[in-house]
C-alpha cells in the first residue's frame, strides 16, 4: 500500500533520515518507534509531502508520489493528523468536519449562486457522512457542541474524524497517545483498530509502549535517522540493539 524507499533527509550538515525503508501493508497498523531525535516526525513530514526528501521514493499503491504536493496525496488518499490538535475551537464538532471535506460545489462563489440544487444536496451528504463518522468513534452525542470543549483525547478523535472526511486509506498518526488518559488512550487505540478491520492502513508513531503492543502488527524501530530493525513488538523487545537504543531507555 504504502512504500518508502531510500529516503534521506538533512537540514544543512545535520542528517535527519539517512536511506529509510517502510513498507506498510494495506489494512495493517505499522508502528514507528524510536528515542526522540530519530526522525520519526521528520519521516511522517515527508511521507505527507510537507517536506521534500533529498534522495529516495515515496510510493503509495505503485504510483510514485514523492512529487505530489500534499493537498493531492490526500486527494489520492494518503491523510495524516499531527502531534498537537488543531481543531476550529469556535466551530462546532460537526462544522470542524464539514469544514474538512473536499471538492464541494459551494467553494467557489459563481458556482453555489448558478447551482444551488447541487451545492444543498452535496452539503446534505456532508453531513450524513460526517454524523456517520462521528458515531463511529463515539463523538456524535458532542456534533453540536464547541470544539474548543472537547478534551484532550476527544480533540485527538476529532483529528481523526477530519481525515476520515477525506475518505483515506492511508492514514498517518503522529503520537495519537500523547498528552492522553489511560482511558482515553484505551479508547484512541479501540477506534484505530475498528478503523483499521475496515480496510484504512494506519502508520503511527508513538512512545505509548502499551499502546504500540496492543495494536501494532509491524514496528519498525529508528535510531539517528535510520532503520535500526523491524518486526513484531516480541521481536523488537527480544532484540538487544533496540533495548540498547531505546527500549532500556523507558524502564
Amino acid at each position: 500500500m504504502l512504500r518508502v524507499a531510500g529516503v534521506s533527509k538533512a537540514f544543512g550538515a545535520v542528517r535527519v533520515l539517512h536511506e529509510v525503508e517502510l513498507d506498510a501493508a494495506a489494512g495493517v497498523i505499522t508502528g514507528i518507534i524510536g528515542p526522540n531525535g530519530a526522525g520519526k516526525s521528520t519521516l511522517l513530514y515527508v511521507i505527507g509531502g510537507l517536506l521534500k526528501p533529498d534522495t529516495g521514493r515515496i510510493v503509495l499503491e505503485g504510483a510514485d508520489i514523492t512529487a505530489v504536493v500534499p493537498y493531492k496525496r490526500a486527494l489520492r488518499g494518503l491523510v495524516r493528523t499531527f502531534q498537537l490538535s488543531r481543531e476550529l475551537g469556535e466551530l462546532t464538532v460537526l462544522e470542524n468536519l464539514l469544514f474538512a471535506r473536499p471538492n464541494q460545489t459551494g467553494e467557489s462563489v459563481w458556482k453555489a449562486f448558478a447551482f444551488p440544487h447541487r451545492v444543498r444536496c452535496e452539503e446534505r451528504a456532508a453531513a450524513d457522512h460526517a454524523r456517520t463518522i462521528l458515531e463511529r468513534v463515539g463523538l456524535w452525542r458532542l456534533a453540536d457542541q464547541p470544539a474548543r470543549g472537547l478534551s484532550g483525547g476527544q480533540k485527538k478523535l476529532l483529528e481523526l474524524c477530519r481525515a476520515l472526511m477525506l475518505d483515506p486509506k492511508v492514514i498517518l498518526l503522529d503520537e495519537p497517545a500523547a498528552g492522553v488518559s489511560p482511558p482515553m488512550r484505551a479508547e484512541i487505540s479501540r477506534v484505530i483498530r475498528t478503523l483499521c478491520d475496515g480496510g484504512i492502513t494506519f502508520v503511527i508513531v508513538e512512545h505509548d509502549m502499551d499502546m504500540v503492543a496492543s495494536i501494532c502488527e509491524r514496528i519498525y524501530v529508528f535510531a539517528e535517522g535510520t532503520n535500526l530493525t523491524c518486526g513484531s513488538f516480541k521481536e523488537i523487545a527480544a532484540d538487544r540493539r533496540v533495548v540498547d537504543a531505546y527500549l532500556g531507555g523507558l524502564k
